[in-house]
């Protein structure tokens, strides 16, 4: 597994799942239940992992789609 994408904009997380499992890619969003520790203020990010074989896909359809990744 490696990671795709880590942000705490929580709409992001939704288009990104949506378009990569739209392109029938795999991603597994990781530290849902984060908000537990933080207490709902939505400081902690959350990630996206994808398999190592789809990340260099996955990757051009965020780029394709305007989501700004860090490299």
């Amino acid at each position: 597994m490696k990671e795709l994408l880590r942000t705490t904009d929580l709409t992001l997380l939704a288009f990104a799942t949506a378009l990569l499992r739209g392109e029938d890619i795999d991603c597994f969003p990781v530290d849902v239940h984060m908000s537990v520790l933080e207490g709902s203020i939505g400081i902690l990010p959350r990630r996206i992992l994808v398999r190592r074989e789809d990340h260099f896909r996955a990757r051009a359809i965020l780029i394709d789609n305007g989501v700004q990744l860090e490299d």
